[in-house]
């Protein structure tokens, strides 16, 4: 895994997630029926985890995609082809 969140990010990512794991687990002492509380745990746990690692699986799957997308986009601005005007085609997307 390489590390893709920055040391701020993390730090952030920490903080908020033992202050949601906290508050959840406050939550779940009560023995309710509620599932919110027992979700937000497991975020709050994710974050953690997030922030720790260094690693968001989120921002490596926009990354992917944008690298993919910029792949795609390169590709296209070396193989166009000129209208009949002379200024480049319409690219609808």
């Amino acid at each position: 895994m390489k590390q893709n969140i920055g040391t701020l990010n993390a730090l952030i990512r920490i903080t908020c997630g033992f202050s949601i794991l906290a508050w959840a687990t406050a939550k779940l002492v009560r023995r309710s029926n509620e599932t919110m509380p027992l979700l937000l745990a497991m975020m709050g746990a994710m974050k953690v985890a997030e922030g720790f690692t260094r690693f968001c699986p989120l921002t490596y799957i926009a990354e992917q995609s944008m690298d993919k997308n910029n792949d795609n986009t390169s590709y296209r601005s070396t193989h166009h082809t000129e209208s009949a005007n002379g200024s480049e085609p319409i690219n609808p997307t």
